[in-house]
């Protein structure tokens, strides 16, 4: 992304490399010296004349990155975590595309001992095609209108093999984990869903409007992920690194190449939000600069850009430090 948008607008790139130091191979093509580096958390670019130490001979002032207009800088900087999230974008509108929208459908997997379910006399193997008359066809939708009933009496319409029938029960509220591994209380009536996956074909748009769709539903589960770890509702320890990416793509890529880029979609969008932080070293720190210049009328001090650099730094190394931990200990850990 900011490869791209760098060499659009005309700024010179010096170094583009996949992987960070040390380097690995190099070759310079023009003015840009490629390179493959040892350490594989992503990779970066080195921009002439992005560094205010940086002494540009007169001559190239006009591809110097510092020396361009403010919106300039804004983009190029912009760039790598907006290709990050049109990545998502298209690779998941691809999956849909080819193979179709995955969901659900209505049928019932295990029926819960002693719930209301059970006492109505559902069984494994039912589809339910209506609450209060109002058809269902996904598990996401059941789920959601036996909630929305808080505890009311509902009827059910059930196709068991051949026959449709009506049952009538009551939903309990009872305690069940959400997707951070906290308890919550939700009105239940005591069935899982089987896990058989429908496929819906769709065309290209609606495979396209659904990769949108889900990818910013992924960056709103992953925002509300950071603000639960920096308000410490969730451990640090449900953090991971490289080890534990690579393990989860391996287990992906096993499943089949569908599921290996849906995963990767969603690291992709990580990566998005992640960059995004307003912590210097990363762009959403040199996106925060770049807002204090434009409120200022003037580039922050360097000294203060030092100072605030240096302790991103520092955050930036106690997190990687923080997630390699939580991998080695994840593999030297017991099986359950």
């Amino acid at each position: 992304g900011h490869f791209s948008l760098a060499k659009l607008l005309k700024v010179r790139v010096e170094v583009f490399s996949l992987g960070f130091p040390p380097k690995l191979i190099s070759k310079k093509v023009g003015d840009t010296d490629y390179r493959l580096s040892v350490i594989p958390l992503g990779g970066y670019v080195k921009l002439l004349g992005e560094n205010p130490n940086d002494e540009v001979p007169p001559e190239l002032l006009p591809y110097s990155f510092l020396h361009r207009p403010l919106w300039h800088r804004a983009l190029i900087v912009l760039a790598g975590p907006a290709f990050n999230f049109i990545f998502a974008v298209v690779a998941l509108c691809a999956v849909f595309a080819v193979s179709g929208l995955p969901y659900l459908n209505t049928e019932v997997g295990r029926v819960v001992e002693n719930s209301p379910a059970q006492r109505a006399g559902l069984q494994a193997g039912d589809v339910i095609l209506k609450v209060n008359g109002a058809s269902v066809s996904r598990w996401e939708e059941l789920a959601l209108r036996i909630r929305q009933q808080a505890g009311k009496t509902v009827t059910l319409t059930v196709k068991r093999g051949d026959r449709v029938m009506e049952v009538n029960l009551t939903p309990e509220e009872r305690e069940s984990k959400d997707l951070f591994g906290q308890t919550r209380k939700y009105y239940q009536i005591g069935v899982a869903a089987s896990e058989r996956l429908i496929t819906e074909p769709v065309g290209l748009s609606r495979a396209l409007e659904e990769g949108l769709t889900v990818s910013l539903r992924i960056a709103a589960l992953t925002l509300q992920s950071i603000y639960k770890l920096i308000t410490r509702e969730i451990s640090t320890d449900t953090l991971g690194g490289p080890i534990m990416i690579a393990q989860v793509a391996g287990k992906q890529a096993e499943q089949g190449l569908s599921s290996l880029i849906q995963f990767m979609a969603i690291l992709s969008v990580n990566l998005t939000l992640l960059n995004l932080l307003p912590i210097p070293v990363l762009d959403g720190g040199h996106l925060l600069f770049l807002f204090l210049e434009a409120v200022l009328g003037r580039p922050l001090a360097l000294k203060h850009r030092e100072v605030a650099q240096a302790v991103g730094l520092m955050l930036i190394l106690v997190l990687m430090l923080m997630v390699f931990y939580n991998d080695i200990m994840r593999l030297f850990a017991p099986s359950q």
